[in-house]
This record gives structure tokens, C-alpha cells and sequence, in this order.
């Protein structure tokens, strides 16, 4: 009851639910009450609430109600206890009161408390001084709380020596050179020289400080106060390893197990402080001075001081810049440690560690260091199967996220070969759904770095057929969030040629949550449209939606597909040419777009950049992109402007890389164009009749003929808000998913890959569109209309 009353006045203070004035006159007296309650947690629980007080009360009501009546509880005659709240209030007073007035009313009683015969009370008062000296300044400081941390760092009580010490450290900053070096340092160095003969609580502490302290005193060590404090330092990382043995721990006495679980505590703080001691010898003598020592905690054989140094491996790697090759060897072993909360503590900042070791610390330069490194892919594929075997599985997730960064490290071909079917693995086979849409957006990540066009066709084709076309539902759940990570990541253009169809099938999908989960997803869809290059495919995804609004008996489904049309109502178009208030999201999407094409052709036109670009560093790799553009500008003879790039983007189709078996669909001539040069009809001409004469994926096809087969749909839709209107001649079957036992298990480089194109027709010959699985689809087809 009385910690539920303590909790209770706190909250009323914090959410102001009365006056100041009203507080102070109705609850503090009650608070002050039970400040001294016998039960000490209780005690306790009602000072942290007077505490919180004391910050928001008027200075005269703090001197008048608490102040003042502290004369009398802070004298010997009182209890221990009463004595104790004292300290704790007469530190957080000293923050309310000027210089002044904490001289004259409050040092006299931290004087007094500082020198009681209890020595609890004089290391509780000795851990206050810290926020008494911060209140008066620095020149009371000197003349009156240093003289007390003296005495109090030659206490007979252990517990008062490391108070004065711990409270040393943490005013260093307060102090100048001279009370630094004559003062404080042979305080130190005491304390230092008879830490081991003590308790090892007060070893604990001194290696918890030891990198603050060398950095305050940095500048004032003689050269050989400094290689004894190191030596210090370096035994303190190994203490306790000497005492290794082979008895079973059973036979181990229980003193023996408590001083070594203290020495393990010791390493570890050694291991948290190792940067600063990084700095305290300088990076240059880090291979001479501490390699060793570095090279010990990383093989510690405790857990805590592995996963500690885990921890700060990246502030290593940092300290030592260009030496940073220094490590590799070490993170490999981290790597493939055996305890996952190493790993999970090492993963947290790997992005930034392999980007270091991949530049060896220098900004610019132009090889990939890790290419010297040929154990660091293995080790990184053994710590994800470590991971994905265990059940820790936010490790796993956390551990997919952080594979992003690989593009920027390591080569895409290493990454096809080693990572990418790993990715495919886990969102095919793992059960856990947060590590599922991690792989998918690494995965996604990987394709978008990814610089072979045959690599990344294969890649696509097995998303498509794998997961969107897959025999379970949850794949095809896992396909619509591979859609929306690569709308995330991708230009609108790649998104809409080669998953907007994929995608919008899905409508027709016989499970109610994959045709849910689409229905959320269609304004992002819709978003990735520019009009007029892209009507005919909003005249799909009018249908769809039209389809669905007509067709769809799941209830909760029809209630998200009303909600998506009066979204996509609202929405509004982007179009082909800028427009002021798209211009920041086109901009960064022509952006994408540009560096997807100079992507491709730096690997097409130049074998030699191709194979320096698999080393390159991000910020390099960006550089070459933007010197193979200016190299194209200027072959042009003059400078490629936003219009000019756009026309490139609709003309560039089809690159020359493609191979023969895998057709892409190329933009028809376009009847709102006009040409301006005869070439250039020409040419529009001739992809014009490449249109017509490429193959096309069965699933798309065949969509002519199957409305030749039936009556032309001729309609005008009338859902509000999804684009112009215009008339369509499609069939309602074209556009549903084949049949999940036909979806092909495997995927080749040579098999074709379903594609759109930017065009505003929106008709194919069917004569000339076929392929070897029309007549198997158009079969299908039948067999849906009879069965409905």
C-alpha cells in the first residue's frame, strides 16, 4: 500500500494534475511523513518521490520544509537511516541554491556528514559530492569538496576508499594540470599499487574507470607513468587466466568461484574500455603494444568479455583507420564464434566494420581490400546458419538486415553464388515471418546491385514463378511483399515491367488473404504509373479492381477492396513530365532509373570497368557512374538534359545484353507522339514490328485469343478516381494465375520472362505472340469458365 501511495504522488506531481502550491500544501507533509518508515523499501519508494519534488518546488518552500529541518535529522543523535536520506536530499538541494547560500547553509552539514562515525553514511556522502561540487563552481571545489576526497580516499572502510576514488574520476575535468598531477595522480597511483592486496569489488571498479582515468590525465603521464600504467592495463586483461585449470567445477571451492566470477567482471571491463586505451598508447602503436592483449579478449573463454569486445569492435576498427587490417583475423573469429550473443552484439554495427575493411580505412580508395580476406564469406555464411538453426530468431533477422550492406563490399558474383539462393532459402522454408521479409529485402538488395543482366533475370524469373506463381499461399503472400520492397527500392519503370502484371494477377488469387493483402498493396501499384505512357496498364489495374468490386463473395475482403477504390480515388497521377508537387519523389525515382541503365551499360560496354566495378566501394562505384555518363555526354557533343534522358528511358527498352531466348516487350509507336525526324519514324517503325514479332510468356500472350474465343469485353469502367476513361477489350480470365500444379519447380536462363513496357497501346497479334504453352493455358482457361 505504501509503495502504491509513493508511485501514485509521483504521478500526480508528473501530470500536473494540480498546482504546485496545492501539491506542496496537501502532499508533502506526507511524504516527509514516511521518509523514515522502518521497512526499508518502502523508505525508499517515498524518497525517490521526494526527490522528484524537490525539482519543481519554489526555493522557499524547499529552504522552509526540507532544508531547514535537515539541520536536525543530519546530527549523530539520529538514526543511521535518517542520516543516510539526508546525504541523498543534501546532494539533490545543492542544484536549487546559488553558491552562496549552499556555503553558508548546506556545507556546514555535508562537513559534518562527510566525517560520521558510521561508514555507510561517509560513502554515501562522498558519492554526493560529486552534484555538490557541480552546484558551487570550481574554486569551492578546490578549497573545500578536494580536501575531503582526500581524507576520504585514506578511509579505513573499503567501501568509503572507492567512493572517494570513483568520485576522483568523475571530477577530472573540474580540476587544472596542477591539482591533476600533484593531487590526484599519486592518489591514483596508490590506489592502483594496492587495488590487488584488497578487496577485488575495488579491482572491479578501478578497471570499470581505468579509460577514463588515463584519458583525464592524458598529457601528464612521464613516459614512465605511462608504460606502467599500461602494464597495469594488460595485466588486469588477463587476469585470472593464469589460474586455468581442468578440475570440474563441482570440486571448485565456492570462494574460488566467486573470486573468479569477480575476475571475469574485471576482463570484462578491460574489454569495454579497450578504445580508450587505443587512444591512450596511439594507433600507430597498436600492432606493438596491445595486438596481443586484443587478441586475448577476442579469445577470452568467458562469454561477457567476447560479447563486450564484440561490442566495441567497431570503435576499433575506427581508431585504427588504415591500420584496421590489423583485426581481420579477429573478426573472423568473432564470426564464428560459438555464442550467438557474440554474434548478435558483433552484427549490431558489421555494415560500418566491413566497410572499413574493405577501404582499409581511406576514403577513396580505388581496391577492395577484402578481397585478401578469403575466410570472411564463409565465416559470414556459417554465422546465418548458426543463426537460422538456433531459436534465437530476431538474431537471424537482425543478421539478414545487415547482408544489405554486402553489395558495397564484396562482388555480385560472389554474392549470386554464396548469399542470393541463401535468401530464396529462408523466405521458401523458414517459418518465422519477420526473417522471411528480412531475406526479402536483402534479396532485393542484392538484384538492385546486381550487374549482370543474365543474373538478374534469373533472379526475377524465380520470384515470379517460385513465389508469385507458387503452389502455397504464404509464398504468394511473400511475393507481394517482395513487390512492395522493390517498389521501395526500384525505379516505377522496373517495377512495371517486369511485376506489375505478376502482381495484379493475384486478384484472381482462390485464397482470401492473398487477395487482402494485394488490396492494401494496389496504391503503391498505382503510384509506380506515369500517365500517358502507362494507360494501358492502368486499364489492367482498372479492370482488376472492377473485377473485384463485381466478383469478390469474401466479405471482409470486398470491405478492404471499397476502402483501396476510395484510396486509389483520391490519388493522383504522375505523369511523364514533371510536375511541381511530384518533383522531389521523380526526381529520386529518374534518379534510380538512371543509375539502373548506366548500371548496365558501364557492364556492357566495358568488360575491364565490369571487373574493377566488383571492388568497387559504394562512393566509388558512384563516382564511375557519374564519369561513364559525362564520357556519353560528351561523345553526344552535348550535355544530356532531363527531357533528353527521359527520351533515352523510353527508347532504351531493350538492351543489347539480352539474350535471344529471354524477349522483352518493346514500346509500340505512340499515337499522341508526333516524330520529328524521319530516323526517327523509322526506327519507331521497326521496334514497332519487333513488337509484334517477339514472344511473349504464355501467361500474357494469349490474351487476344482468349477474347477472340469469347465476346469482346467492351466497357467503359466507371470506378471513380482510377484513371481516365477508356474502352478495353480484355476477357475477365486473362488475367488469372495457371494453375499452381503447373508452376514449373526449377528456372533457367533461357526460359522467358514476362515483361511490360511503357506503351500506350494496348493490344498484341496473338498470331504472332504465341508460345509452347498456349494451347496448355488456353486449356486451363476452358476448365476455369466451365468450373467458375
Amino acid at each position: 500500500m505504501q509503495l502504491t501511495a509513493a508511485v501514485s504522488f509521483l504521478t500526480i506531481l508528473q501530470e500536473e494534475s494540480v498546482s504546485v502550491h496545492t501539491y506542496a500544501h496537501s502532499f508533502l507533509q506526507v511524504i516527509l511523513l514516511h521518509l523514515e518508515h522502518r521497512d526499508a523499501g518502502v523508505s525508499n519508494a517515498w524518497l525517490e518521490t521526494l526527490l522528484s519534488v524537490i525539482e519543481v518546488l519554489p526555493k522557499e518552500t524547499l529552504r522552509h520544509e526540507i532544508l531547514n529541518p535537515l539541520v536536525s535529522k543530519a546530527q549523530l543523535s539520529q538514526t543511521v537511516q535518517s542520516r543516510l536520506v539526508s546525504c541523498k536530499i543534501l546532494g539533490k538541494l545543492t542544484n536549487k541554491f546559488d553558491a552562496h547560500a549552499i556555503k553558508r547553509e548546506i556545507l556546514p552539514l555535508v562537513k559534518s556528514l562527510c566525517q560520521d562515525v558510521e561508514y555507510e553514511v561517509r560513502s554515501c556522502m562522498c558519492r554526493q559530492l560529486e552534484n555538490i561540487a557541480q552546484g558551487i563552481g570550481t574554486e569551492l571545489t578546490k578549497s573545500v569538496v578536494l580536501p575531503e576526497l582526500i581524507e576520504l580516499s585514506r578511509d579505513e572502510g573499503s567501501s568509503v576508499r572507492l567512493a572517494a576514488f570513483e568520485t576522483l574520476v568523475n571530477l577530472l575535468d573540474i580540476f587544472d594540470t596542477d591539482d591533476r598531477s600533484q593531487t590526484i595522480l599519486p592518489l591514483v597511483k596508490s590506489f592502483c599499487e594496492k587495488s590487488f592486496k584488497a578487496d577485488e569489488s575495488i579491482l572491479i571498479s578501478l578497471s570499470f574507470h581505468l579509460g577514463k582515468l588515463c584519458h583525464g590525465l592524458y598529457g601528464i603521464f612521464t613516459p614512465d607513468q605511462h608504460l606502467r600504467f599500461l602494464e597495469f592495463y594488460k595485466k588486469l586483461c588477463t587476469l585470472g587466466l593464469q589460474q586455468e585449470n581442468g578440475h570440474n567445477e563441482n570440486q571448485i571451492p565456492p570462494q574460488i568461484l566467486e573470486q573468479e566470477k569477480k575476475y571475469i567482471s574485471v576482463r570484462k571491463n578491460c574489454a569495454y574500455n579497450f578504445p580508450a586505451m587505443i587512444v591512450f598508447v596511439d594507433p600507430k602503436n597498436f600492432h606493438m603494444e596491445l595486438y596481443s592483449t586484443f587478441f586475448c579478449l577476442c579469445h577470452d573463454p568467458e562469454v561477457p568479455v567476447r560479447y563486450t569486445i564484440a561490442i566495441c569492435f567497431h570503435e576499433v576498427s575506427k581508431l585504427l583507420n588504415s591500420g584496421v587490417y590489423l583485426i581481420h583475423k579477429e573478426l573472423i573469429t568473432l564470426l564464428q564464434d560459438e555464442s550467438l550473443e557474440v554474434l548478435d552484439a558483433l552484427i549490431d554495427h558489421l555494415p560500418e566494420i566491413l566497410e572499413l575493411m574493405s577501404t582499409g580505412g581511406e576514403s577513396s580508395v580505388q581496391e577492395n581490400k577484402l578481397s585478401s580476406l578469403p575466410d570472411l564469406i564463409p565465416a559470414l555464411t556459417a554465422a546465418e546458419q548458426r543463426a537460422a538453426a538456433s531459436l534465437k530468431w530476431r538474431t537471424h533477422e537482425k543478421l539478414l538486415q545487415k547482408y544489405a550492406c554486402l553489395p558495397h563490399v564484396i562482388s555480385s558474383d560472389q554474392i549470386y553464388y554464396r548469399f542470393l539462393q541463401r535468401m530464396f532459402t529462408v523466405m521458401m522454408t523458414n517459418n518465422v515471418l519477420p526473417v522471411q521479409k528480412a531475406a526479402s529485402r536483402t534479396l532485393c538488395i542484392f538484384l538492385r546491385y546486381n550487374r549482370k543482366q543474365e543474373q538478374r533475370h534469373e533472379v526475377i524469373q524465380k520470384l515470379i514463378e517460385q513465389l508469385g506463381q507458387g503452389k502455397s499461399y504464404w509464398n504468394r503472400l511473400r511475393f507481394l511483399d517482395t513487390c512492395e520492397f522493390i517498389i521501395e527500392i526500384f525505379s516505377k519503370s522496373f517495377f512495371c515491367k517486369y511485376f506489375f502484371l505478376p502482381a495484379i494477377e493475384l486478384t484472381h488469387d482462390p485464397v482470401a488473404n492473398v487477395r487482402m493483402k494485394l488490396c492494401y498493396l494496389l496504391p503503391k501499384v498505382k503510384s509506380t504509373l506515369k500517365i500517358p505512357a502507362d494507360k494501358h496498364l492502368l486499364q489492367q489495374l482498372e479492370m482488376c479492381v472492377r473485377k473485384l468490386l463485381c466478383q469478390e463473395k469474401d466479405k471482409d475482403v470486398l470491405a478492404i477492396v471499397k476502402r483501396t477504390v476510395l484510396e486509389l480515388d483520391r490519388m493522383e497521377m504522375s505523369m511523364d513530365a514533371f510536375q511541381k508537387k511530384f518533383y522531389e519523389k521523380d526526381l529520386l525515382d529518374q534518379e534510380k532509373e538512371r543509375e539502373e541503365l548506366l548500371l548496365l551499360e558501364m557492364t556492357v560496354c566495358s568488360p575491364v570497368v565490369e571487373h574493377s566495378a566488383l571492388y568497387m566501394s559504394d562512393a566509388t562505384f558512384a563516382q564511375s557512374l557519374e564519369q561513364l555518363e559525362k564520357e556519353k555526354q560528351q561523345s553526344d557533343g552535348r550535355p544530356m538534359s532531363d527531357k533528353a534522358f527521359e527520351k533515352k528511358r523510353r527508347d532504351t527498352k531493350t538492351p543489347t545484353t539480352l539474350p535471344k531466348s529471354i524477349p522483352v516487350a518493346v514500346p509500340g509507336p505512340s499515337s499522341a507522339t508526333s516524330s520529328t525526324s524521319k530516323e526517327i519514324k523509322k526506327s519507331k517503325l521497326i521496334r514497332s514490328q519487333s513488337f509484334n514479332n517477339q514472344a511473349f510468356h504464355a501467361k500474357y500472350g494469349n490474351l487476344d485469343k482468349c477474347a477472340s474465343k469469347s465476346s469482346t469485353a467492351t466497357y467503359t469502367p466507371s470506378v471513380s478516381g482510377l484513371g481516365k476513361t477508356s474502352v478495353i477489350s480484355l476477357t475477365d480470365d486473362s488475367f488469372r494465375t495457371r494453375n499452381a500444379s503447373s508452376a514449373p519447380s526449377s528456372f533457367s536462363a533461357n526460359s522467358s520472362l514476362p515483361s511490360t513496357s511503357r506503351v500506350t497501346g494496348n493490344s498484341v497479334d496473338p498470331k504472332s505472340s504465341g508460345s509452347k504453352d498456349t494451347q496448355p493455358r488456353k486449356a486451363t482457361l476452358k476448365s476455369r469458365k466451365s468450373n467458375p
